[in-house]
């Protein structure tokens, strides 16, 4: 069976027959950029070419800051790092609801998601988002916001 990986970094994606790299329990890096970690999809799914890549830890926080971060934000990585998520970038979804919460706890993926992003000194955006969980033992999140045009 094959799986289906998204690079947070650049947007790449592959599939591999195996989770992680070689016998041990490692992350399978990027092959095309050679970032540290890839995130698992249950199925292929294909960003657009203007979206912004967030990978989070299992408090939401900031952990990586990919491809289309700084031109949907205008943040830095030293910026955004370590930060919740949900602050640094003024996530305010519509109904009020949280799917960052939702994929933490429950562990599901939240797509198509409307969401105004308000980042620090920054105009707001309307975007979309697309949210998946880290299917390893250690948590955490992928955040694909898509400006809205």
């Amino acid at each position: 069976m094959a799986h289906h990986f998204i690079c947070p970094n650049c947007g790449s994606r592959s599939t591999a027959t195996d989770r992680s790299a070689g016998l041990r329990d490692t992350p399978r890096g990027c092959a095309k950029c050679g970032f540290g970690f890839l995130f698992e999809l249950l199925d292929d799914y294909y960003p657009a070419p203007d979206a912004a890549f967030f990978a989070c830890d299992q408090e939401g926080r900031v952990i990586a800051c990919g491809r289309g971060a700084f031109e949907l934000t205008g943040l830095d990585d030293e910026q955004v790092i370590g930060r919740p998520v949900r602050d640094v970038l003024g996530l305010a979804f519509q109904n009020g609801d949280d799917p960052v919460a939702t994929v933490l706890e429950w562990g599901v993926r939240a797509l198509d998601r409307p969401v105004e992003v308000r980042a620090e000194g920054d105009l707001p955006a309307q975007a979309t988002a697309d949210l998946f969980p880290a299917y390893d033992a250690d948590g955490g999140l992928l955040l694909v916001l898509t400006p809205v045009r």
